[in-house]
């Protein structure tokens, strides 16, 4: 359980800075070269390689090097903590607004009689 939450939080971590997000969502087209994600942002190339490296070590990319060109791919496994979660976090809430409808209606129902 300890590591399934170090997961979590690396991927919440990753996904909390606009570029890797980013990143992310142009992987989701496809695989890519790391000059091609670079493209679009104003930084320089190893500021750059700090984002991929935060995303590769949440494990929601990978990346192969073929002679100089390093290209990158999700890796959509990892994805799946941060799928489950907000699944649990929607059933809990959930459970929680229809007990509190429950409540209300009972509670609306008492002052009627009364």
């Amino acid at each position: 359980m300890a590591n399934q939450q170090l997961a979590l939080d690396a991927v919440f971590h990753a996904l909390a800075d606009p570029t890797r997000r980013a990143v992310v969502q142009r992987l989701g087209r496809g695989d890519a070269t790391v000059s091609e994600l670079a493209d679009p942002f104003d930084m320089a190339l190893p500021s750059f390689m700090k984002h991929i490296t935060v995303l590769e070590r949440s494990r929601l990319i990978v990346s192969r090097k073929s002679g100089r060109v390093r290209t990158c791919s999700l890796d959509r496994e990892n994805f799946g903590a941060a799928e489950r979660w907000f699944d649990e976090q929607r059933a809990l809430w959930h459970s929680r607004y229809t007990n509190l409808d429950g409540l209300l209606a009972k509670l609306s129902g008492a002052d009627d009689a009364g």
